[in-house]
C-alpha cells in the first residue's frame, strides 16, 4: 500500500512541477508580451487592462514557483485553483471578443473554456495527494 501511495504521490508531484513550469512561463509572458494579455482582459474591469495583466503575471510567477517547490506545492496548487477561477472571465471574454476571427483562433478560444476545468482538477489532485512522511 505504501509503495502504491508513494507512486501516486510521485506522479502528482511531477504533475505539480510541470504545472508550475507552465504557470511560471505564462507569468513571464505577461511581461514579455503584455499586449496579448491586455487584449483578453475584459475592458470594463477597473482600473485598466495593464493592471490586471501585470497583477496576474506576478501571481503566476509566484504560484508557478510554489508549484515547483516541494515545500510549497500543496499551497501553490490551492493558489493555482484560485487563480484559474479568477482568470476564467478573461477566457469567456476572449470567446466573445474573438467571434470574428479565423476559425482556428475561435477553436482555441472555445477550447480554453473546458480545458480550464481540467487544469483546476489537476491542481486539486496535486493539492490533496498525500505525501509520504519524512519524519522518523
Amino acid at each position: 500500500m505504501d509503495e502504491r501511495m508513494n507512486g501516486a504521490s510521485k506522479r502528482w508531484d511531477r504533475v505539480g512541477v510541470v504545472m508550475g513550469v507552465f504557470v511560471f512561463l505564462a507569468g513571464v509572458q505577461h511581461f514579455v508580451n503584455p499586449d496579448f494579455f491586455n487584449d483578453i482582459v475584459p475592458p470594463w474591469l477597473p482600473p485598466n487592462e495593464s493592471f490586471w495583466t501585470y497583477a496576474s503575471g506576478v501571481a503566476e510567477l509566484v504560484i508557478g514557483a510554489m508549484l515547483i517547490s516541494a515545500r510549497y506545492r500543496r499551497d501553490g496548487a490551492l493558489a493555482a485553483i484560485v487563480l484559474f477561477v479568477a482568470v476564467y472571465p478573461a477566457n469567456i471574454y476572449m470567446v466573445w471578443d474573438w467571434r470574428d476571427r479565423e476559425l482556428s483562433e475561435r477553436v482555441v478560444s472555445y477550447a480554453r473554456l473546458p480545458l480550464q476545468f481540467v487544469i483546476i482538477w489537476l491542481a486539486w489532485k496535486v493539492s490533496v495527494t498525500r505525501r509520504p512522511s519524512t519524519r522518523p
